[in-house]
């Protein structure tokens, strides 16, 4: 059987925890030529390499550098550094997966004519200020193939207008990551989290507050960012804080001071994340990985959201809500109040059994393997009538 060609293009640390088994499985396969390409949306190694390393990824063979201060800047650079890229390549199938500027690349896929593929489709909070909502509708309009994780994220996508066939329910990528990074591995956690662990970062197993803070709508915005710090501040609890250096550079441009509670470090790897997740309070975040993951792990979670895309936290309970550009809809004692209520208990997340990476990789194999494995096929009702040419007949 003929190797058949597949682009994976990734670009932040996100990216690289739900991709990657996904990653592992098909790169191990004899009849794929997997060609990784990393954007370099995210590019220092606490945002990137040390995420390689701790999953057992190994490094892309494509970097493209993409960088720029503002979203079109990246989502240009993107385009313009992959394009040439793909043009030589000519993969079968190019794979993107989530929200980002780097999956604004889908347009240089599709300018060339490659069939294009997008894991984690269909998300919608229906909050247009954010990037993430452009940027995935975007995607989702133009891909052959979604991936997407729950029945009600594909009927999301067909009220939309989008092809039916051409989504498939996986269940969520978290699930299976968690499974082989933490569960099977426990124990080392366990001996990880040591009273040391705790004290060299001035906290106390299980009386801490992790948080992340990373979305334009929250560290862009003086009064949203002011608000966040205000929740921070309401609370007795020391609250550990591993901040992206885009919010450390608003809080100076903002010149805001954090509370005293806070205690603000560096981005830090996956395995002293999920240590110091699993041994917190709860979690502070407005980040929709963290939320889930916090979900699996049986740990509370207050999300800094307006709106998510990812609402079966709430289903389930894990999880309450915090809208900084509404903070008077939220008293700050009562949304904490819900927060540490919730520390202790149990809830099922129903968010998926663990095999979504497998259902990926097996459909993309299949697909990579038949001659029209990646082409729209529409219902009848779907159809369209081309027949006719308007081209020269004086309209």
């Amino acid at each position: 059987m003929a190797k058949k060609k597949l682009a994976i293009v990734l670009g932040i640390r996100p990216d690289v925890i739900r991709a990657s088994l996904v990653l592992n499985q098909i790169r191990s396969r004899k009849d794929v030529d997997v060609t990784f390409i990393w954007s370099g949306q995210h590019y220092s190694d606490n945002l990137k390499d040390i995420f390689f390393r701790e999953l057992g990824v190994a490094p892309p063979e494509v970097e493209l550098g993409a960088s720029g201060m503002t979203d079109a800047e990246v989502s240009s650079s993107v385009i313009a550094k992959l394009y040439p890229i793909l043009e030589e390549l000519r993969p079968e199938a190019t794979v993107f997966l989530g929200d980002t500027n780097t999956v604004m690349g889908c347009l240089a896929v599709t300018q060339l004519n490659i069939p294009l593929v997008h894991i984690e489709g269909c998300m919608r909070a229906y909050d247009w200020r954010m990037p993430e909502e452009k940027c995935r509708t975007t995607i989702d309009h133009l891909s052959d193939v979604i991936y997407t994780y729950f029945p009600e994220y594909k009927e999301q996508g067909i009220r939309e207008g989008l092809n039916p066939a051409g989504i498939m329910v996986v269940q969520n990528l978290i699930v299976d990551v968690l499974n082989e990074y933490y569960f099977k591995h426990k124990t080392r956690y366990d001996e990880m989290a040591s009273a040391r662990f705790f004290a060299e970062r001035g906290i106390e197993r299980g009386e801490f507050y992790l948080s992340t803070c990373h979305r334009r709508e929250n560290v862009e915005n003086r009064f949203n960012l002011e608000n966040v710090l205000k929740l921070f501040a309401a609370t007795d609890r020391k609250i550990y804080f591993p901040a992206g250096y885009r919010t450390q550079r608003k809080l100076k441009d903002f010149n805001l001071t954090l509370p005293g509670n806070v205690l603000m470090v560096d981005p830090i790897g996956y395995e002293e994340m999920l240590a110091l997740m699993v041994n917190s309070r709860g979690l502070i975040t407005d980040s929709g990985t963290v939320v889930e993951e916090t979900a699996v792990l049986g740990v509370p979670s207050l999300q800094m959201r307006r709106a998510t895309e990812r609402p079966q936290v709430y289903d389930c309970g894990s999880s309450v809500k915090f809208d900084p550009g509404t903070p008077d809809d939220y008293p700050l004692d009562t949304v904490l109040h819900k927060l540490e209520s919730l520390y202790g208990k149990t809830w099922e997340h129903k968010l998926g059994d663990g095999q979504a990476s497998g259902r990926i990789v097996g459909d993309l194999v299949e697909r990579l393997h038949s001659p029209d494995g990646f082409r729209m096929h529409l219902p009848e009702r779907y159809h369209l009538d081309i027949s006719r040419s308007w081209i020269g007949d004086g309209l």
